[in-house]
């Protein structure tokens, strides 16, 4: 989905611009991935699970800007990636259509600014404005910061996924599920 650019002020006094993850950020988004994998044992890839090349990623951030159903959207701080943030559908299916799947990552240097409260904020009047009427999320139970925000946006616990969650050393983690009703 396309959208409107949108500018924050962030904590700190800088300014953020949010807005869709085109294709012309194949290469920064790569990027993002493997270095925010690095940054924390919390999302679900490890730097070296990163492989896309710029041809895919390109295809992919095209495929997303393009589809009425989904939205890809970065933060750019002094005009440097600073997150990216994604929902998506469960599919066209009646029963799960009005439902979608919420992601955020930010790299470490820009937590605690703000962007991640406004990107979500963001991403749920989009959401609604597709006519989604909830979004859903999964967190590592021990990403206590995380689940913090959610809930400062609104978002509820509603279960858990048992031993989710195999991180190379060898410990399961949980997966907390929460929702937010739009």
């Amino acid at each position: 989905m396309r959208f409107p650019e949108k500018e924050i002020l962030l904590k700190d006094g800088r300014r953020c611009i949010l807005r869709p993850t085109g294709p012309e950020y194949a290469l920064e988004m790569i990027q993002y991935m493997k270095e925010t994998s690095a940054e924390t044992p919390y999302l679900l890839r490890y730097p070296d699970e990163v492989s896309y090349t710029e041809e895919k990623e390109q295809e992919l951030l095209k495929f997303v800007q393009d589809e009425p159903g989904s939205v890809m959207m970065m933060a750019l701080v002094d005009g440097r990636v600073a997150g990216n943030c994604s929902v998506s559908g469960y599919g066209p299916k009646r029963k799960v259509r009005h439902r979608c799947s919420v992601a955020i990552a930010l790299y470490r240097e820009f937590w605690n600014l703000g962007i991640g409260k406004a990107m979500l904020g963001y991403l749920e009047e989009l959401a609604r404005e597709i006519g989604y009427e909830q979004m859903d999320l999964e967190v590592v139970a021990d990403n206590t910061r995380a689940q913090a925000l959610y809930r400062k946006c609104g978002f509820v616990e509603s279960g858990r996924h048992h031993r989710a969650l195999l991180f190379d050393d060898g410990t399961y983690h949980d997966e907390i599920l929460m929702y937010k009703e739009l």
